[in-house]
């Protein structure tokens, strides 16, 4: 048995309301896969030595913004000063470290995002580095930085 006519219009009445209520809404821009991104490894080495050289006051912190969301940049900002506080204390001056890095640990457990780890060797000092990456516009940034 067909539905009668007076349903059946109600029918695409409701359909085309909740169609157009959906397509109203904003739509969050998809991650990209991560096959579709370029190798993470070279992009967390550059990033390791360039967040060992930025803390040792060696590299300014803005040749990395692009590579970094703001959150990071704020949280990298705050350790920049805290760094500077205490070379001044001690009385040290910047200088460029020589940093040797160790392999490159990659985890990627969600598409479009490489969790990573390197071992930062400088003279006198070794230095975890922990990033997340994130795709984005078919690039890498990294969304959370930790360097112990």
């Amino acid at each position: 048995m067909s539905p009668s006519p007076a349903l059946a219009h109600a029918d695409v009445r409701a359909t085309a309301r909740t169609d157009a209520a959906h397509s109203s809404r904003p739509t969050l821009p998809r991650r990209p896969r991560t096959a579709d991104l370029p190798p993470p490894t070279p992009i967390v080495e550059a990033l390791a030595r360039s967040f060992v050289e930025i803390l040792a006051g060696a590299r300014d912190l803005e040749q990395v913004a692009r590579w970094v969301t703001e959150d990071v940049y704020r949280h990298l900002e705050a350790r920049v000063v805290l760094a500077a506080r205490a070379r001044t204390a001690h009385g040290r001056r910047p200088a460029r470290p020589a940093v040797r890095l160790g392999p490159v640990v990659l985890s990627d457990g969600t598409e479009g995002v490489v969790d990573a780890v390197v071992v930062a060797h400088t003279q006198g000092r070794s230095r975890a580095v922990a990033l997340r990456l994130e795709g984005h516009d078919r690039r890498w940034r990294a969304s959370s930085v930790h360097v112990l």
